[in-house]
């Protein structure tokens, strides 16, 4: 089954790639929670199949096109299965971190205006969520509740025909990281998602093809999906991980030794610990590849120096949910040591067209600071409920990705700070903050904020979650008198997002309403 030409579908992916390698081997890390007999090697047409299974449940349940369908569940690898499942049939998957408070999935769930909710026995023991606010509840496992109902048995029924959503309709919804506030709902399209594939397929082509490629990616990212696609239609051996944490992995990559490994920077970080484990277990990766974000350039370099394969690189990729990635950049092992954690590289070619420019929009001068604007046809096409929030990030074309950076005299962009996050006396947080992982080795983070009276305080996490050496400390922050006095945490007391990012505004308010013990 082809795709319609210039429209990017999850709904028929794993179809198209099991007509050319059905064989081709999954390895999971968890079993399938709606699936627990197929254990945790599967081919990508079982997968395949049990897409069109689902997409029959879906249907005899009564989804129907472009109904909204919300995905909120236990973490596993069955979202993606379940979003495609709900596509494939017209319907528009709308999907929600795992990680949300119920809270918040209720507010979101209300935005979505009485939307179907996936979601199963386990997710609704742990979190309170307003049920009403759905128009049915439909459990992917687990023993129903009352309000509830488990997916139909289709035993015997014909499976739907494919009737995927028009290439400027919407397809995906995709929410916002959240870190300053209630996330925002971005719509997007299959043009769009096809736009941001394109180029990333040009690269994967050259790298990806022969490789073992492991992601470790919130399966709520429309990120996920494109690495998802390039992992299956090449062929490879695939391992998708749920459990990010170093123990998990180590043991995964020591089994599967992967060339391709893709994660969000802050997870890279936790591997660093990987580079001297027994087993090497990055021993085998050619390619790492990160999304969203800058990453500091200690981690690429320790990560970059555990390989044992020839010319090893490391792939950065800088974006957002509204635009997909906009810029991207390579390091090899020789350049890690001198690598600016700064720079994410160039904008991508024949997608996005990227300026900087002053407060009033007007483009500014190679190497002067302000705010980073682009033009693409990868940008989401509004925020469900709040249009005129969409609307007012968008000047005469050109998106405001909230962030401030320059270009370099070669056209590389350099990212500062989020714009929210800027403080007054401090030229880039993030600059300072990549110095400091770079000269302590045993921070595992830090994470600048501003204190009582606007001073830039350092919050700081270590491996272990060790005492800070306070004379390491004072030698390494020797020449920044403006620093404040570090407030030590353990990394789990950090509110984050599903990609590790830290909810700065948060943290902040939790430091000031004394919400957090040192």
């Amino acid at each position: 089954m082809k795709t319609k030409a210039r429209g990017f579908y999850i709904g028929l992916m794993f179809e198209e790639a099991a007509a050319v390698h059905g064989n081709s081997p999954v390895v999971l890390d968890q079993p399938l929670q709606l699936a627990p007999a197929e254990g945790t090697t599967v081919t990508v047409g079982r997968l395949a199949a049990l897409v069109r299974r689902l997409s029959a449940q879906l249907h005899a349940a009564g989804i129907r096109p472009q109904d909204r369908v919300v995905i909120f569940k236990t973490n596993n690898f069955d979202i993606a299965l379940l979003a495609a499942a709900a596509q494939r049939i017209g319907a528009v998957p709308a999907l929600l971190s795992p990680m949300l408070p119920g809270d918040t999935v209720s507010q979101l769930l209300r935005r979505l205006e009485q939307p179907w909710l996936i979601t199963d026995r386990a997710m609704l023991d742990r979190e309170t969520i307003d049920l009403d606010a759905a128009r049915t509840v439909l459990l992917s496992a687990g023993e129903a509740l009352l309000g509830t109902q488990v997916l139909p048995d289709v035993d015997g029924l014909p499976e739907p025909v494919a009737a995927v959503p028009a290439i400027h309709q919407p397809a995906f919804i995709s929410h916002t990281s959240g870190t300053t506030g209630l996330p925002k709902l971005a719509i997007q399209t299959p043009s769009a998602l096809w736009y941001r594939l394109r180029v990333q397929k040009l690269v994967a082509s050259r790298t990806w093809r022969k490789e073992t490629v492991a992601l470790c990616i919130s399966f709520v990212h429309a990120r996920f999906y494109s690495a998802l696609y390039m992992g299956i239609s090449y062929g490879n051996p695939l391992v998708v991980a749920i459990d990010p944490s170093a123990a998990a992995i180590g043991g995964l990559f020591r089994e599967h030794r992967p060339g391709v490994v893709e994660t969000q920077p802050n997870t890279f970080v936790s591997w660093e610990e990987l580079a001297g484990a027994p087993g090497a277990p990055l021993s085998s990766v050619r390619y790492y590849s990160a999304t969203f974000d800058a990453i500091h350039p200690r981690t690429v370099q320790t990560l970059l120096g555990a390989s044992k394969r020839p010319r090893p690189k490391f792939f950065q990729l800088y974006g957002q949910t509204e635009t997909g990635p906009v810029t991207g950049n390579w390091i090899s092992q020789r350049k890690a040591a001198s690598v600016d954690g700064r720079c994410v590289g160039w904008a991508l070619p024949g997608t996005i067209r990227l300026r900087i420019v002053d407060d009033d929009g007007t483009p500014l001068p190679r190497g002067e600071v302000g705010h980073i604007e682009v033009r693409s046809r990868t940008r989401a096409t509004d925020y469900l409920g709040e249009s005129d929030r969409f609307a007012a990030q968008l000047h005469d074309g050109w998106w405001r990705m909230g962030d401030t950076g320059t270009k370099d005299r070669i056209g590389r962009v350099h990212l500062l700070d989020r714009e929210i996050d800027r403080l007054e006396d401090t030229d880039s947080n993030l600059e300072i903050e990549d110095e400091l992982m770079s000269l302590l080795p045993e921070l595992r983070e830090i994470v600048i904020v501003a204190g009582d009276h606007g001073q830039p305080v350092p919050v700081v996490c270590t491996r272990g979650d060790l005492p800070l050496d306070n004379a390491r400390w004072k030698k390494a922050i020797a020449g920044r008198p403006g620093l404040g006095a570090p407030r030590q945490l353990r990394f789990d007391q950090l509110p984050m997002t599903a990609t590790w990012k830290i909810r700065r505004p948060e943290l902040v308010q939790l430091l000031q309403g004394g919400g957090l013990d040192d």
